[in-house]
């Protein structure tokens, strides 16, 4: 997995206690790709900087290939983040 760092559009619910379970993404690379996330492998919540972000490792099947990466949630600014890819 690379470095990748993007904004992206995210479709997730929202638990009682206001924990984040992501759904699917779009991403724009010139053209709109919606990915599945088919699997959330594991979750933990990190402190970077002073922001509080929940980190998510996920599966899906990309171009059927399994990829794996990683989205973080930024809970100040409700911002969704493609960080590793």
């Amino acid at each position: 997995m690379k470095i990748v760092a993007k904004n992206i559009e995210m479709l997730a619910w929202f638990d009682i206690s206001g924990k984040p379970h992501p759904v699917s993404f779009k991403v724009s690379e010139g053209k709109d790709y919606v990915i599945k996330i088919d699997r959330v492998i594991k979750l933990y919540k990190e402190r970077i900087v002073g922001n509080d972000m929940f980190i998510f490792v996920c599966q899906s099947l990309i171009s059927g290939n399994e990829r794996l990466y990683e989205i973080k949630y930024e809970m100040s600014t409700c911002k969704w983040i493609l960080f590793k890819f």
